[in-house]
């Protein structure tokens, strides 16, 4: 049961709806997200792990006009987000295909309907970019990641017959836009 400011039995004030935001690679509120990737990985992979990671990577590679970057932001807070980019450096080598990478949740937003957020806005991104098929790759430490991409309909694909794993234990989803 919750209490009004007088003590009395009401209804709770309901919770602020999400905001789903899709933002270039420079927006300042992209920090949030990176912040929140770096205590996630930090986490799963020990600081060494994360710091690799996240240089891998940089914000750079989800530049205009090929890539984008998507944000939840929940009371001014980003809780959850991700990015696409072009699958290859070279867009010309596989024009349309796109590679969704940074896809998390805060710890304490997850159970929400966040990701699948996330992961909708980002597969609409890709489409407003031209891309026609998304491949993404998570890891064995990343089972909720696994889950989710399974629910949504991704396939997995035999990591025998993808050119370049980003790591050894890379597991490769793909699917169609």
């Amino acid at each position: 049961m919750t209490y009004t400011e007088t003590g009395r039995p009401g209804t709770a004030a309901p919770e602020p709806a999400p905001r789903v935001l899709t933002v270039e690679h420079d927006d300042p509120r992209v920090d949030g997200l990176l912040a929140g990737l770096l205590e996630e990985y930090t986490q799963r992979y020990g600081a060494d792990g994360a710091a690799h990671e996240l240089s891998r990577y940089p914000v750079t590679e989800f530049v205009a006009p090929d890539g984008r970057m998507v944000l939840v932001e929940l009371d001014g807070e980003i809780v959850a987000g991700g990015a696409v980019r072009p699958y290859r450096a070279d867009r010309s080598q596989e024009p349309g295909t796109a590679e969704f990478k940074r896809i998390w949740t805060s710890d304490r937003h997850r159970r929400k309907g966040l990701a699948r957020a996330v992961m909708d806005a980002l597969e609409q991104a890709a489409r407003d970019l031209g891309y026609t098929h998304v491949v993404l790759f998570t890891g064995p430490s990343q089972p909720e990641a696994v889950g989710l991409y399974e629910r949504l309909g991704y396939r997995r694909l035999d990591p025998a017959a993808v050119d370049v794993l980003p790591y050894p234990k890379a597991i490769p989803f793909a699917t169609e836009l």
